[in-house]
């Protein structure tokens, strides 16, 4: 479920993050919500501190100034859905919170986990989870070598529930499949994806829902992992 993701993502960081002496706001900047990166941060020290982030990337110029941004981008961009609805940033700490979106006002809910990283103090995406998606197998941070075993538990028209193996800064996907799960409840569901070799150490797993209407994006769950 979706607090579940939370508590293990946000736990896993907690003690994985660096603690970083930088200027810290409590608000969002009033600037421009989405900022490019300046030329002078060297992407190698960058990835020290954003390893954690699916969105944006270290090496892309692309940064956000506030949660809701982030999220946004994160939504469009990388799950790829058609005018989300952005709800208000919801604080967790002092540095990361959870932002809802939804692909209509009514739709069901991809809760987006945000959070302040970097030496510019800027917003990045941890992961998402959403009710209708249970991964159990791989977790947080897990390596996933080709071909990564998927189980967990998930609800879905005709029990479909669409999966990809993402590499940072690749928006093509390594390998793409499908998994079953439960139609009208929640349902188990055990699979595997195969992928192609990945250049980048890092990555995630997606796993989403299509609308059985027009076949956009309606819910996500992402979960980073390391690329073997």
């Amino acid at each position: 479920m979706v607090m579940t993701i939370r508590r293990v993502v946000v736990a896993a960081l907690l003690g994985a993050l660096p603690v970083v002496a930088i200027a810290c706001s409590s608000s969002p900047s009033t600037s421009s919500a989405t900022t490019t990166a300046p030329a002078t941060t060297s992407t190698t020290s960058l990835e020290s501190t954003t390893w954690t982030a699916v969105w944006p990337t270290a090496a892309s110029s692309t940064r956000y100034q506030t949660p809701e941004a982030a999220a946004q981008g994160f939504a469009t961009d990388y799950l790829h859905m058609v005018n989300p609805v952005i709800s208000p940033f919801q604080q967790g700490d002092a540095r990361s919170g959870e932002v809802p979106v939804q692909p209509i006002a009514s739709g069901p809910v991809t809760t987006v986990l945000v959070r302040k990283l970097g030496p510019n103090n800027s917003w990045w995406v941890l992961g998402a989870g959403t009710a209708a998606i249970n991964l159990t197998e791989p977790v947080w941070d897990a390596s996933a070598s080709s071909p990564v075993t998927l189980k967990g538990t998930s609800m879905a028209f005709e029990g479909t529930v669409q999966t990809q193996v993402r590499e940072d800064d690749t928006n093509k996907p390594l390998g793409e499949g499908f998994v079953t799960g439960g139609s009208t409840g929640m349902g188990p569901f055990d699979g595997t994806l195969a992928f192609t070799k990945p250049s980048a150490r890092y990555g995630a797993i997606v796993l989403y829902i299509t609308s059985a209407e027009n076949g956009t994006v309606t819910e996500a769950m992402v979960i980073r992992v390391r690329l073997g």
